[in-house]
């Protein structure tokens, strides 16, 4: 019973077909939340109206908050991130998942690179000139809980709603605790980790997409 799932599990595509369409809309919003906002704050080094907001409601951490803050930023360092994507990709071929490993591998990769890209297309800076917009590390997690929750979605065969909301919670819990680490540990001003939350949910179902048309499912 065990193998036949295993079996299933790798011969499946990484994008459920239940979540594709809703998905994909969600997507392209994403990337309208991000051009807008490399627009808006293109060559600022300054926060913005809704960074001063978002900094008076937060606040300044003390420990044990500032210790998590410092958690999950390691998480994003690439000591944290290639411990953290590689036992992951270790499980899916445990499981002999092969296609779900490279979804994991290409899906957050793809991120934290279109991440970066943008950084020196927008030229947004915090203390200084240190590149701020989008925030790598929001990406980073975003784009791994994004697509562990596909795979568990597809995996469940979950319907479109249950898989909907699965894969958008987890996403929005990994989001905003990582970009709440971020903007307490002064790295990125809130409009930043937004940002970094929409690349990757732009980047992510595109990748899933590519990952499932060359491996030949979800024709």
């Amino acid at each position: 019973m065990r193998r036949g799932r295993v079996k299933g599990a790798s011969a499946g595509g990484v994008l459920p077909s239940a979540v594709r369409v809703g998905l994909g809309g969600i997507a392209g919003l994403a990337v309208v939340v991000v051009a807008a906002l490399g627009v808006l704050y293109a060559g600022d080094g300054r926060p913005g109206a809704v960074d001063v907001r978002v900094w008076a409601v937060v606040g300044e951490v003390t420990p044990p908050w500032w210790d998590v803050a410092r958690g999950l930023d390691f998480l994003g360092e690439p000591v944290g991130a290639v411990l953290l994507v590689g036992a992951a990709v270790a499980g899916c071929l445990l499981l002999r998942w092969p296609r779900a490993a490279l979804f994991l591998a290409v899906g957050v990769g793809a991120a934290v690179v279109v991440a970066r890209l943008l950084k020196f297309l927008v030229g947004r800076t915090i203390h200084g000139d240190n590149l701020s917009f989008p925030s790598g590390h929001t990406a980073f997690l975003t784009a791994f809980a994004l697509v562990v929750a596909l795979l568990v979605s597809g995996r469940l065969g979950l319907g479109r709603a249950a898989g909907l909301s699965l894969v958008l919670v987890t996403a929005l819990v990994a989001g905003v605790a990582m970009g709440w680490a971020q903007v307490v540990l002064g790295a990125h001003y809130p409009t930043d980790a937004l940002g970094g939350w929409c690349t990757a949910l732009a980047v992510v179902p595109v990748v899933a997409w590519g990952v499932d048309r060359v491996g030949g499912a979800g024709r």
